[in-house]
């Protein structure tokens, strides 16, 4: 028996999502009493490999003959994979490839799946982990009573650790089946600190008044090393590109510092970063709702309040 985590690179890369699920899926084999093993695609270097094994996972699994597989390829890889190491817990990212990809894997392999889980799982006298429900408002604890489990991880919920070791790679061969999914083009994000791996992230609504304000928004962004992001409005009439659109209909996130810039706070907004570690609301409007789910709330001029904040970091720093 085994733990199997689907780490997926980007352009051979590994991101923090990766290194998350790594380390999630380490300390459950360790729970279990049983050792960890990665799957993963493509021609991944060395070193990369390096750093999953680094983890805490001592097996991965490589299929470096595909390019780009779509999420039925990626189901047939993991659940092959599954199959060699006898993996009893799968795990993938909550992320748009591991929502496509988990209940497929639940499917081909008959076993239970609960998906967005946030903490390690429950195993006296069973298996049961817990996930926010409600856009975040409660958590369910859910038990799995299959031989085989299916789990996605939240992004931020467990921490990267260095664990130390090393990982033997295996290459993985079967029947992987044809692409049905042509990628005709990847728009590539074009900021320093992508918004799914951001741990710090600075937002601004329509209270900016116009795209020709958000310098500030990126130079608070900077001093704080955070990634940018907007709401829907914004995006919508063109102030920013819809890649930085969070909420429910946009990217969800879960940074551990989330600053929300004359934003109101309408319920499809928060119900995509509401899993935020602290919030700070800066708004004018005492009667935002936003106010509401803030740990920290400003009642002020944006225009006032966040240079203020940035000559405050300045300061800091120096």
């Amino acid at each position: 028996m085994s733990v199997l985590v689907f780490v997926n690179p980007n352009e051979g890369i590994f991101p923090k999502s990766a290194l998350e699920v790594s380390t999630y899926g380490a300390k459950v084999a360790k729970m279990l009493g049983v050792d960890c093993h990665a799957v993963t695609y493509g021609n991944v270097s060395d070193a990369e490999l390096a750093r999953i094994g680094n983890h805490g996972v001592k097996a991965i699994h490589r299929a470096s003959g595909l390019d780009q597989p779509d999420n039925g390829q990626l189901s047939k890889v993991i659940s092959t994979a599954a199959d060699a190491c006898g993996a009893s817990v799968i795990v993938c990212s909550h992320d748009l490839v591991g929502k496509a990809v988990a209940p497929r894997l639940s499917v081909r392999l008959k076993a239970g799946l609960v998906t967005g889980v946030n903490a390690l799982p429950n195993t006296d006298g069973g298996f049961s982990v817990t996930k926010p429900v409600f856009s975040g408002k409660a958590f369910a604890t859910e038990r799995i009573l299959t031989e085989t489990k299916v789990l996605s991880l939240m992004a931020n919920s467990i921490p990267p650790e260095e664990i130390g070791g090393t990982a033997a790679v295996q290459e993985l061969s079967g029947e992987f089946g044809t692409k049905k999914v042509t990628v005709k083009e990847i728009k590539k994000y074009s900021g320093s600190i992508a918004l799914p791996d951001a741990e710090r992230v600075v937002s601004a609504g329509r209270g900016l008044k116009g795209p020709e304000n958000w310098g500030m928004i990126e130079d608070l962004a900077n001093e704080l090393g955070a990634a940018t992001a907007c709401s829907r409005p914004v995006a919508d009439i063109g102030w920013r590109p819809h890649h930085e659109h969070v909420g429910q209909t946009g990217v969800a996130i879960r940074p551990n510092l989330y600053f929300a810039i004359g934003i109101s706070g309408a319920i499809q907004h928060l119900a995509g970063v509401n899993g935020s570690k602290v919030i700070v609301v800066i708004n004018n409007d005492p009667d935002a709702p936003f106010f509401k789910a803030a740990d920290y709330g400003v009642v002020g001029d944006a225009f006032v309040v966040v240079p203020k904040l940035i000559e405050a970091l300045k300061s800091f720093k120096g």
